[in-house]
């Protein structure tokens, strides 16, 4: 009998060879049941947006001038023994610290300016701190002057004007722009910063000698290795010490109250000779604020041909412009007098309404200087009823003297840091001891470094 195949079968002999062959190889099929059960994935509904890394924009400036002034740090960090003492000498005088601090907020924001536009680290803002407490009436016996401490032959080498009427070393703007160009100049020189401020103390001349002589010797060069005197080797690690409170005053326990990242003056124009009194009283502002911010002008009128601008507060340019507009009285109340033979100037004193010593200070006299017939002085306007305000303008702390003069001979000299070709910061080395006095520094240039418990009871120059 005939057996008939399915046409199936072929296709069910191939289905069992393909299950047997996985158990042949020693692997048996998989099936649902024999593997374990595995959680399900849950599932994310993403309905609205993953929220915005949050970016910080450095170019926007801080609204606190402080925080701009850490940002610009840029110099090495001083680390050295003196450091910690003078630390500590500001941080037991809060009252002084905070003094000098007050004081900075009408010249800070215009010098940090001067400073990020030229590329130089903002640690600079704060040397008038060391060199005059920011008093820009600051006076040394070497006759160091202004924020600054220019003697006046480094000022006239950096075209800071100085007659008889002004003295751009107390000039905010135009000592800044010098002090800036000093060091700027010092610093190419030596390509250290604290070598460079060695030098603005001490001489450019002076440090370069002190560098020599340690090569020579085959002995390090850098700021901490040199020989130098008492005043410069205190001079960077006061400027450090500050550093350090003004970069983490929280950690010293310092109110360091903001300063608006702000224009704090402006120039306005002057049109004329104008009184000191006159203009304080167009911008609405109290004489002594005036001078603080104008304190080149030695006697309380203002030449027109001197300096055609003054400096006011912002928030002051208008009213004083309107106001000037407006003004219809004298500009000026003051007046020059030429000495008559027999003239006494207690006689003249008492003839223009002003007291002795008040004529001696405006005209800048002292008990060296000589006068007579044919010298010419400046006094009060007759009849003018604002002279007895007028004459309390302008006294500086200290007086600088001034040329004598007799007549119908030559004019006496001045005292005046020596001549040469040396710049003149050289010539202020060899005072350094005094100068160190007058600053407020080491009151004794000859201890090799300050001990802290000696730091703690010094106290602060006149300038504070």
């Amino acid at each position: 009998m005939r057996r008939t195949t399915s046409p199936f079968a072929g296709l069910a002999a191939c289905l069992v060879l393909f299950l047997i062959a996985p158990v042949a190889a020693g692997t048996a099929p998989s099936s649902p049941a024999a593997q374990p059960e595995q959680a399900a994935l849950p599932t994310i509904d993403i309905r609205d947006p993953l929220p915005a890394i949050a970016t910080i924009d450095l170019t926007i400036p801080p609204d606190d001038l402080w925080q701009r002034v850490r940002h610009g740090f840029s110099m090495p960090n001083l680390d050295s023994e003196l450091v910690l003492d003078w630390q500590a000498w500001y941080l037991s005088r809060p009252e002084y610290l905070k003094r000098i601090i007050e004081r900075s907020r009408r010249y800070l924001y215009h010098i940090v300016e001067q400073l990020e536009r030229r590329g130089m680290p903002t640690e600079l803002a704060l040397l008038p701190m060391v060199e005059s407490a920011y008093n820009p009436m600051a006076y040394s016996p070497a006759r160091a002057s202004g924020i600054w401490q220019f003697i006046p032959s480094t000022g006239k080498n950096f075209n800071l004007e100085q007659n008889w009427w002004v003295d751009e070393r107390r000039d905010i703007i135009a000592s800044t722009s010098a002090a800036l160009d000093y060091l700027q100049q010092i610093y190419e020189m030596h390509g250290d910063w604290h070598l460079a401020l060695a030098s603005y103390n001490w001489g450019e001349g002076a440090v370069a000698r002190a560098i020599a002589k340690n090569q020579a010797k085959g002995a390090p060069t850098d700021y901490l290795s040199l020989t130098m005197p008492a005043e410069t080797r205190n001079y960077v690690p006061k400027l450090q010490a500050l550093k350090n409170i003004i970069a983490q005053p929280d950690l010293f326990k310092v109110n360091l109250e903001a300063i608006p990242n702000q224009p704090y003056f402006v120039t306005v124009d002057k049109p004329a000779d104008m009184d000191l009194a006159v203009a304080a009283k167009l911008a609405e502002m109290s004489t002594e604020e005036f001078i603080a911010l104008n304190p080149a002008y030695k006697r309380p009128v203002m030449p027109a041909k001197d300096k055609t601008s003054i400096i006011l507060p912002v928030d002051k340019a208008d009213i004083f412009r309107a106001n000037l507009e407006e003004y219809d009285a004298p500009l000026v109340s003051w007046q020059a007098y030429t000495l008559r033979k027999g003239d006494r100037l207690d006689k003249v004193a008492s003839r223009f309404g002003i007291s002795l010593a008040r004529l001696k200070q405006v005209n800048g006299i002292s008990g060296r200087t000589r006068i007579g017939p044919g010298n010419t002085l400046l006094v009060p306007s007759r009849g003018n009823a604002a002279t007895t305000d007028l004459t309390r303008v302008n006294v500086p702390a200290v007086q600088p003297e001034v040329k004598t003069v007799n007549r119908g001979k030559k004019a006496g000299k001045s005292v005046r840091a020596a001549k040469g070709s040396r710049p003149a910061k050289q010539v202020a080395a060899k005072a350094s001891p005094r100068r160190a006095a007058a600053r407020g520094t080491v009151r004794n240039p000859a201890a090799a470094k300050p001990k802290s418990k000696a730091v703690a009871s010094k106290r602060p120059d006149s300038r504070s």
